[in-house]
């Protein structure tokens, strides 16, 4: 597929990724905080011609509420059901899949380029980043709506890179807390259970439209807050592997897309 010129959507005076003074900078930022920021990475032309497209593919939206615990894991029938292992947390998004993204997308043409796949090797430390075998986990676009939101959870990967394409009225904030899943060398049980109730305050990650976010979420405990207005969050994951020829489970796809494929 021909991607084009990277600067036909990426704002690369400001983002000189091409460079290895650059993308030195960036891998020592994201190492040292565990996140890292690039506002306006995306030029104003291609915010606004994702912005459209999601807007017009909405409706096919999956939308689903999904309950789950701080370690995305099984229950743990050794434990009660309140103990900061098992709590159950909610959360809930609409989602376009990678088949409902068109092949001139903006989005499309950043994910596949061999460019900006270089950069995110340098700065995330992977020799090779690969699209998912199935085609729907690769780029999703997702729809947080008045009281939809990111639930409290690590993640499963070592590394996740993010887009945001518009901010909510209110709400829609990302929250974190670096370094949290494990105390004295065991689960932060006790910090875990301290944060649900509220009696924590975590990091806030300011994000705004057109920001390319890279996170290493493994140990950092994280969630986007409820959504309020009348103005959906929309947000695009960009997910690769560092080996070819994986999948998203069965399961986990008809989880999140409501379908196999």
């Amino acid at each position: 597929m021909n991607t084009g010129d990277m600067k036909d959507y990426v704002d690369t005076i400001q983002h000189p990724i091409h460079t290895k003074r650059y993308r030195d900078a960036c891998k020592k930022r994201l190492d040292l905080d565990g996140v890292l920021v690039l506002k306006n990475f995306l030029n104003s032309d291609s915010i606004d011609t994702i912005l459209n497209e999601a807007k017009r593919q909405e409706h096919l939206a999956y939308y689903c509420a999904n309950y789950h615990n701080v370690f995305l894991k099984p229950l743990n029938e050794s434990l009660p059901l309140e103990h900061p292992r098992n709590k159950n947390i909610v959360s809930s998004k609409g989602c376009i899949a990678d088949d409902q993204v068109s092949e001139d997308s903006p989005l499309r043409l950043l994910y596949e380029s061999e460019d900006f796949q270089d950069f995110l090797c340098t700065v995330l430390g992977e020799q090779s980043l690969y699209r998912y075998d199935d085609n729907l986990s690769s780029i999703n676009i997702h729809y947080a709506s008045s009281g939809q939101e990111l639930g409290w959870h690590f993640d499963n990967s070592s590394f996740a890179v993010t887009l945001l394409i518009q901010s909510p009225t209110e709400g829609g904030v990302f929250e974190y807390i670096r370094d949290f899943r494990y105390a004295n060398n065991k689960e932060n049980y006790d910090g875990i259970d301290s944060l649900i109730r509220g009696a924590l305050k975590p990091n806030v990650l300011p994000v705004t439209p057109g920001s390319l976010v890279l996170f290493r979420g493994k140990e950092a405990i994280h969630r986007v807050t409820p959504v309020a207005g009348d103005r959906v969050r929309v947000m695009s994951v960009l997910a690769y592997n560092s080996k070819p020829e994986v999948s998203l489970s069965e399961s986990a796809r008809v989880t999140f897309y409501g379908r196999l494929g």
